[in-house]
């Protein structure tokens, strides 16, 4: 409802789900969930989704579904995105013709949930701006499981009247921390996708040790897990791998992407992080094998691969 209709400006009001209008962009793997969470809120919701089949389960606990970003943010005074890769977040949110800010009246609030380029969250921030809205960079991380707990834990670029402003749609996701201006909630997130990185490369070579040396991989991941060793990638994925379990929870071919981004980001700054760079090898390896549509935890075929072994056969 734009401020002309109402004598106050979108803005001003408060967010409550009389009050306030929401649309989503992107229903996969983590969006479906996050959205649903305001749904399940009461919130009037608008969705839109590349493919139309993919936001069936929100369409049909009463979800309104959308033909462009820009129809669904004309629909809404707040909108968010969970896309895939810094082009789709550019051609949803900025696209003359079908993006979302052609749509979103003056006062309205895009918030971009995808992991992305922190100087493309700028530059949306800017377009925002120059329309009377806001733009807010909030990527997350907690995978499928937070997700659908809503445990995520959410960081927040942009200006912090609007990011305090966005709490109660927040919590209904996660923890939101503020984390600076534009871009600023992007850089939080890549610096969390670098110190998983690493840790995913050595979650997968103990166990891998562990299997070699003849160890019960089960037994050993639950007696490291409450120890120093213990990590979320270990309570997220350790089971899952020993169970061969490989759906995506976050992708392969995502965190590729994002992973990606960190090493454009340091090579910027002029920063070496030799971790990082041989973690994205082998994730980039995973690609070359096929496998950017199974979940992160899918490291570990890697590691198998470079040993000649599994773990679900016994150790020579």
């Amino acid at each position: 409802m734009s401020s002309s209709a109402t004598g106050v400006n979108v803005s001003d009001r408060p967010i409550s789900p009389d009050t306030t209008r929401v649309a989503w962009v992107g229903t996969g793997v983590m969006g479906q969930s996050m959205a649903g969470h305001l749904l399940a809120a009461g919130y009037a919701l608008t969705v839109y989704n590349r493919t139309a089949s993919k936001a069936e389960g929100l369409v049909s606990r009463g979800a309104t579904l959308a033909e462009s970003p820009r129809a669904a943010a004309a629909a809404a005074d707040v909108i968010f995105l969970m896309v895939g890769f810094p082009s789709d977040v550019r051609s949803t949110s900025l696209d003359p013709s079908t993006g979302a800010l052609a749509g979103l009246a003056p006062g309205g609030l895009l918030v971009d949930m995808t992991t992305s380029d922190p100087t493309l969250a700028a530059e949306i921030a800017e377009a925002a701006a120059a329309k009377s809205c806001a733009a807010v960079d909030a990527p997350v991380s907690g995978g499928d499981r937070g997700a659908r707990s809503a445990t995520l834990s959410i960081f927040a670029g942009g200006d912090a009247a609007v990011v305090a402003r966005l709490a109660p749609l927040f919590k209904l996701m996660g923890n939101a921390l503020y984390m600076g201006g534009p871009g600023a909630g992007q850089r939080a997130k890549l610096g969390n996708q670098i110190a998983i990185a690493s840790t995913m490369v050595g979650l997968v070579e103990g166990m891998v040790y562990a299997h070699k040396a003849g160890l019960d991989v089960a037994k050993w991941l639950e007696a490291i897990s409450t120890g120093a060793a213990g990590s979320k990638s270990l309570d997220l994925y350790g089971k899952r791998m020993l169970e061969r379990d490989m759906a995506a929870g976050f992708y392969v071919r995502h965190f590729v992407k994002d992973l990606g981004i960190c090493l454009s980001e340091c090579q910027a700054m002029g920063l070496a992080l030799p971790g990082l760079a041989l973690a994205h090898q082998l994730y980039v390896s995973l690609l070359a094998h096929g496998e950017g549509g199974l979940g992160t935890q899918a490291l570990i075929l890697a590691i198998e691969r470079l040993n000649n072994t599994c773990l679900d056969k016994k150790p020579e």
